[in-house]
């Protein structure tokens, strides 16, 4: 049965990569839900977050195939219930004689949300947390004209110890076992 795995890859920042680790989705008939790249927590290491909605046997498949490319050093599959994830949305309502201001504070309030800046005859509204919430807003919005709408990516970190160090760790005991051997 599909279902939605988080792939965090580490990386290091070579030109070209991005396109060949997407290759692999694309060759396999996977669809990317969502993909984010940062810097890591890590000196030159990058991070990729891949969503994809996919069954167990096929995300392990392409998970190994990313391991295999030459400047990816680690990846990891998660399941959503092993990692905390958020996205970020901005929303755009043009304030106009039409708007009831109150009405709309009340929904950005309800929905946890956050006016982010005023721009003239512009609203800009912050809203973080999982896509479902995301679009809750993006609906209640709906009413009031929204001029313009962004999300990213998915930003996740897993439940347990990083797991990145911990390979990091073992790959530093392996090459001090191979020097005094």
């Amino acid at each position: 049965m599909k279902k939605i795995f988080t792939i965090v890859i580490f990386t290091e920042n070579k030109i070209g990569l991005l396109s060949r680790i997407t290759s692999l989705f694309t060759q396999r008939h996977i669809n990317i839900e969502s993909l984010t790249t940062s810097e890591s927590e890590y000196p030159g290491i990058h991070r990729f977050t891949v969503v994809i909605h996919e069954v167990e046997d096929r995300t392990r498949k392409v998970v190994k195939q990313i391991e295999k490319q030459v400047e990816v050093l680690k990846a990891f599959c998660f399941t959503d219930e092993e990692t905390i994830y958020n996205e970020i949305a901005l929303y755009k309502i043009r304030l106009d004689d039409t708007i009831d201001r109150e009405e709309l504070e009340a929904v950005i309030n309800a929905n946890d949300a956050s006016i982010k800046e005023e721009i003239g005859e512009f609203l800009i509204i912050e809203k973080t947390g999982h896509k479902e919430q995301t679009h809750q807003l993006f609906e209640d919005l709906k009413p009031f004209g929204i001029q313009g709408f962004v999300r990213s990516g998915r930003v996740s970190l897993s439940r347990t110890f990083s797991t990145f160090s911990q390979h990091l760790e073992h790959l530093e005991t392996h090459s001090k076992e191979i020097i005094t051997q």
